[in-house]
């Protein structure tokens, strides 16, 4: 039996989780800004009709905002994370085998079902996203990963295809590839479509045709493997466990420029904190950690940037051990007389924790101290981030904290943003 793939992608996906709550946004222009309220990384179809680009920095768009009237939204990632987690419970209500590819997309495992029912299963699952969680979507189907985003792309650029295009025909894969620009196939980057340019490699048709091995010596190994998925081909099986992470970053410039050890003390507890409820969410423990800071390169400011390194004495999970030494390595780094823009704390060499190895005299408390920090990271996890916190970390409404001038309520996740109704 030919395997069969679905790609389900989320609309515009942070725009569409901000319209869920607010129905008064449908057809208005909305954007969504990154971390400290910096660049659009969202735009609605309206907004990109107004020429606004992903990436474009928020303050060359202000005078566009204003004379639009675009609605401007700061990320709001706990709204858009608990979303995606309810667009995931639909999927795997209707379809066995899900991967979950980010944070607005997932590959569909469709074999098992007859030929003749997946067309009406893309659509029904359409129906029961939107009905569900209010998320717009559209499909693609094909017998590979790489053809179902291709699908994908085509469902969402051309509307009589109503959200769902099916490319496991041959007749109708030569006729559509045809119409994809080949920098919009998956795996093909802006580098390699320049090179496939050169010899007059234009769109997705033209890639499927041409020699895998010819395709392998301009891009490695990925070029000749999107070859022969672009053929039909399927090279790229579903990865339904997700592999053991290298390493874990929490890095974020600062609302406000940090001048005193006091502030950035707090800032690299926070992300240190951070970094390890993320290792206990992964079941991993670290090795090695790294600490950096730096000024803002693009003001008259005097420079200055710098970076250390340190192992642990044995590998670890504990946001105690882990936070005690990035403030040490902070503390070696820091410089008095700058105005600091960014530090982040970054975990490498990460091991599966069950297989840690303990130091020859280590502490005979760990297993309370690990269930402790569990204990902080399900009250976090059920009553909101930071509802516990270490004392190092500083206060939650601290100068240095991400600019979010523009967020959303948190409508799902936290109680008190819930909207109140008043009666009349």
């Amino acid at each position: 039996m030919a395997e069969v793939f679905g790609l389900i992608d989320c609309n515009n996906f942070y725009v569409s989780c901000e319209r869920v709550f607010r129905p008064d946004l449908e057809g208005v222009p909305v954007i969504v800004l990154s971390n400290n309220d910096g660049c659009a990384v969202a735009r609605s179809n309206e907004a990109k009709a107004l020429g606004i680009k992903m990436g474009d920095p928020e303050f060359k768009l202000r005078a566009l905002i204003q004379r639009e009237k675009i609605q401007v939204f700061s990320s709001n990632y706990a709204l858009y994370g608990d979303l995606s987690r309810r667009v995931g419970d639909c999927l795997g209500s209707m379809v066995p085998t899900v991967e979950t590819y980010s944070i607005d997309e997932s590959f569909l495992h469709l074999t098992e079902f007859r030929e003749r029912e997946v067309g009406d299963l893309a659509r029904e699952l359409r129906d029961r996203v939107l009905r569900w969680t209010g998320i717009p979507t559209c499909v693609g189907i094909a017998p590979t990963k790489t053809l179902a985003k291709v699908g994908n792309f085509i469902a969402k650029k051309r509307p009589q295809f109503r959200g769902v295009c099916d490319l496991r025909s041959p007749e109708v894969r030569a006729e559509l590839l045809a119409t994809v620009p080949v920098d919009e196939v998956w795996g093909i980057g802006g580098a390699s479509a320049a090179k496939l340019g050169k010899i007059g490699v234009a769109t997705a048709a033209d890639l499927a045709a041409l020699q895998p091995d010819d395709a392998r010596a301009l891009m490695t190994v990925t070029g000749g493997r999107v070859v022969y998925e672009l053929r039909g081909i399927s090279c790229l099986p579903l990865e339904l466990i997700e592999p053991t992470r290298k390493g874990i970053a929490v890095t974020r410039s600062f609302g406000a420029p940090v001048t005193s050890w006091q502030e950035m003390r707090e800032a690299i507890a926070s992300y240190a904190t951070r970094a390890a409820e993320k290792m206990r969410r992964y079941k991993v423990a670290a090795e090695n950690i790294f600490v950096f800071m730096h000024t803002n390169t693009f003001n008259n400011d005097p420079f200055y940037s710098n970076g250390a390194s340190a192992r642990f004495s044995e590998t670890t999970n504990d946001t105690g051990e882990v936070v005690a030494l990035a403030v040490r390595l902070g503390e070696r780094l820091w410089r008095d007389g700058f105005r600091y823009s960014k530090t982040g704390v970054m975990i490498t060499e990460l091991l599966p924790e069950t297989i840690r190895q303990p130091a020859l005299w280590g502490e005979l408390d760990r297993e309370k101290r690990e269930r402790a920090w569990k204990a902080m990271d399900k009250l976090n996890t059920t009553l909101g981030r930071d509802t516990v916190r270490i004392l190092g970390a500083g206060p939650t409404d601290a100068a240095w904290k991400l600019r979010a001038e523009h967020r959303s309520p948190r409508w799902t996740t936290r109680w008190d943003e819930l909207p109140r109704v008043r009666s009349c």
